[in-house]
């Protein structure tokens, strides 16, 4: 039976430390007799008993009838494996996952209490600041760090990551899941991991690299929050693995939100804000990148367009503009970098109330 809370989860976390080193000397291949690209589901009710809904957090097994709880795996056999899980902390995006599993990445979106920014969101940061960040925290790896949630460890992100793994080792093999379990599968390993996600998602997903050490973390459209400062914590993920890109159009933009996170994480330490609009890869290497690419000028169409899917702006041959611009944020080295820049002199960057 799984049986973990969040101390045991740091303290597996660096147990594993000396035996990923080791590990990561080894190599990921398929052995799958029939190689194609899966697309697998699963729901988090039904994998793990200790799974609970949270209607106070807007945080149930169904809406409407219709499950919610339904989590979605993706893999390419066909593809040489890079070795690394793609956490995707938002709705399920197909567009998104097949490009996903064509880099050689797997991924796995999970089903987490995110309902609860519909109360919080327009919340101001509170007292010390880290209102929302504390929420966060507590959504993703069930640390009792906010009075205003109470989130158990099968119920956070880390939780529900964990279980949907274990049940794809049992039920895919041919998958290679293990290779993101420790030799106890009783906790990811998290330098395998990927955090990543848009919006509210890669707000968490960047709250969350802050306290566990990932492999990679990608924001489309965010992180934001607003004036909180968590976003100047101290991480135990390295700023330099940290992406980020927006379109300027965004309404992240307005009071400074985008460039005042990206600041506060430290990005300017790998290069400036730099467009990809004309540019190609590895753009300076800059872990800050923007589009000003035609949206017909809609807000709505700017948050959505750095995703892939119908609001993404196409080339004149039908294909989307960004492709070469997803495949660097997943796949770029994080030990290449960009030179230092001085802070944004144009980028307002407050704290506090």
């Amino acid at each position: 039976m799984l049986r973990f809370g969040f101390p045991c989860l740091l303290a597996c976390v660096a147990a594993c430390g000396l035996q990923n080193a080791v590990a990561a000397t080894a190599t990921l291949s398929f052995e799958d007799p029939q190689p194609k690209a899966y697309l697998l589901k699963a729901r988090a009710s039904e994998i793990d008993p200790k799974a609970a809904e949270h209607p106070e957090l807007n945080f149930s097994f169904t809406k409407k009838g219709v499950p919610a709880d339904e989590q979605r795996a993706v893999v390419d056999t066909r593809v040489a494996p890079r070795g690394q899980l793609v956490l995707w902390l938002m709705s399920y995006s197909e567009p998104l996952f097949s490009r996903l599993a064509s880099y050689g990445l797997h991924a796995i979106g999970v089903h987490y209490a995110n309902g609860w920014f519909g109360q919080w969101g327009p919340k101001s940061p509170g007292e010390d600041g880290h209102l929302l960040g504390n929420i966060r925290l507590e959504a993703a790896t069930s640390k009792d760090a906010s009075p205003l949630v109470r989130i158990p460890p099968a119920d956070s992100i880390a939780g529900r990551a964990l279980s949907m793994v274990r049940h794809l080792h049992q039920s895919h093999p041919q998958g290679r899941w293990d290779w993101f379990l420790n030799d106890e599968n009783d906790a990811l390993r998290w330098d395998r991991v990927i955090l990543a996600g848009a919006s509210h998602g890669s707000t968490t997903a960047a709250r969350m690299a802050k306290e566990i050490e990932v492999a990679r973390v990608v924001m489309l459209c965010g992180p934001r929050d607003q004036l909180e400062q968590w976003q100047a914590l101290p991480s135990k993920t390295p700023p330099q693995r940290y992406f980020g890109f927006s379109h300027v159009l965004d309404g992240g933009w307005k009071g400074d939100h985008y460039c005042r996170s990206w600041q506060m994480l430290g990005l300017g330490a790998f290069g400036p804000v730099t467009s990809v609009d004309g540019g190609r890869p590895p753009y300076g290497h800059s872990r800050r990148l923007i589009s000003a690419a035609d949206v017909g000028g809609h807000e709505g169409r700017a948050h959505s367009s750095v995703i892939p899917g119908s609001a993404s702006p196409k080339l004149p041959d039908g294909s989307l503009a960004f492709e070469p611009v997803w495949k660097y944020l997943f796949t770029h080295p994080v030990e290449q970098v960009g030179k230092p820049v001085p802070p944004d002199s144009d980028c307002e960057v407050q704290t506090g109330r």
